[in-house]
């Protein structure tokens, strides 16, 4: 009886081992959840399926053999405001990443750069409370606003990345902004390439955001 009852238990022992495994294997296996949380620019106003920035970096990073998705969070004509308010039923908690890139908008529309900071403020602590990483992207007022616009509205970007301690990639529109090829006909929102090159200059930056959190290619 003795004899049978080890054998019961070695046999349980050795199912629950496996189960385990296989659930260590799924968990593994499960892509990392990259979030880009943003308005038009994001959300791939004017270009084609397979084009938006969203789509164009996950494309990029499967490329280099990470296991990622990459959700459109993107609301063309949305400011900080209106990020505010979705933020929490767009991101799920469950997030590896957000690239955070908001605030075009505001300006382009003058509205009260302390307004613009505050809600970039509270999102960034919500984030952070979440344990949420976060890569923040900054956004330039055109010149049309002015210079004393601009000197408060810019500095807000670079004061909140230092404040919370966040990844910062200073304009989200660097290298690609007043080019004339890479712009549709509005001068404002990217084309194909356009996307392309943003997805270039910020990728080594998300590849180190993602390494931070435990996330690097799969072999082979």
């Amino acid at each position: 009886m003795t004899h049978r009852f080890q054998a019961f238990r070695a046999a349980v022992t050795a199912l629950l081992f496996l189960a385990a495994s296989a659930g260590a294997r799924a968990e593994e296996a499960k892509p990392a959840e990259i979030v880009a949380f943003g308005d038009s620019l994001s959300a791939g106003f004017g270009v084609g399926p397979g084009e938006s920035f969203p789509e164009q970096l996950q494309a990029a990073l499967t490329a280099k053999n990470y296991a990622v998705t990459v959700a459109n969070a993107g609301v063309s004509g949305d400011t900080t405001t209106g990020g505010l308010q979705r933020l929490e039923w767009s991101v799920p908690p469950s997030a590896t990443l957000v690239i955070l890139e908001l605030g075009a908008n505001d300006a382009l529309r003058g509205i009260t750069p302390q307004i613009t900071e505050a809600n970039l403020d509270e999102m960034l602590q919500k984030l952070k409370a979440r344990g949420t990483r976060t890569l923040f992207a900054g956004m330039l007022a055109p010149p049309n606003m002015g210079e004393d616009y601009a000197a408060a509205f810019n500095p807000i970007y670079p004061r909140l990345a230092q404040r919370y301690g966040v990844a910062f990639y200073p304009f989200f529109l660097d290298g690609v902004a007043g080019e004339r090829g890479l712009n549709q006909a509005d001068g404002m929102h990217p084309t194909k390439a356009g996307v392309a090159l943003i997805v270039q200059r910020l990728l080594p930056l998300v590849e180190e955001e993602l390494k931070a959190a435990g996330v690097v290619p799969h072999q082979g």
